[in-house]
């Protein structure tokens, strides 16, 4: 082998298997924004259904009538499907790689608002979502070259759970204290933190069994 493309592969540690998980990660996204959407579908005809009940939780009455709306119930199945192709996608390639492409379910969510609601996009949407698109492309194309998936030792598994405990923590104490004032942006971040926690979590119970397999 050429001198040259031998210190080549040493620096970039190509793997052809960890190749899968970008598609499997891409079809998980467009499976999460369909299921988000099949679901929103079932519970605003729910509601509608039962608006005397707005605003008290949901009950077991709601609970019956949204397992009786094909589309809610399809939009869960979806969901399920996401969840599935996700943890493919986590087996077979790094984290850093796979996990920013599920950020194309928010444009792929976008687009199909857009269109079923009639509004059409703006030239600032439309800059954002391509922006949004090119920045994870950019972005996943350079970890699958560099990336290199290292199996997470006991000692870091106790830092992230105590992190992560930390968090959950922070946030309980946060809305016990402000359910009043807390607005929207809180639970989406929250929602995002704890994302991404599950997904490392996820990915280090993953690793284990591959390691388990392969030592078996």
């Amino acid at each position: 082998m050429d001198p040259d493309l031998s210190e080549l592969t040493e620096l970039i540690p190509l793997d052809p298997t960890q190749f899968i998980g970008i598609p499997l990660a891409l079809i998980g996204a467009v499976f999460l924004s369909l299921g988000a959407q099949f679901q929103h579908r079932g519970v605003v005809k729910v509601e509608a259904n039962t608006a005397d009940t707005l605003g008290k939780g949901l009950n077991g009455k709601q609970l019956a009538l949204l397992l009786a709306r094909p589309s809610w119930v399809l939009g869960t199945l979806m969901l399920g499907l996401a969840i599935v192709f996700q943890l493919s996608s986590l087996y077979f390639a790094p984290l850093i790689v796979v996990q920013p492409l599920g950020a194309l379910a928010l444009v792929i969510t976008s687009i199909m608002n857009s269109r079923i609601n009639k509004v059409k996009l703006n030239r600032k949407s439309i800059t954002a979502i391509a922006m949004c698109v090119g920045g994870v492309f950019v972005f996943v194309g350079v970890a699958a070259f560099t990336a290199v998936d290292k199996p997470v030792q006991s000692r870091q598994l106790i830092t992230i759970l105590i992190v992560l405990a930390v968090v959950l923590a922070a946030a309980g104490i946060t809305f016990a204290l402000f359910r009043r004032r807390i607005r929207a942006v809180f639970y989406v971040i929250m929602a995002g933190v704890i994302y991404g926690f599950v997904a490392t979590l996820a990915k280090v119970v993953l690793s284990r069994v591959q390691q388990g397999s392969s030592t078996g």
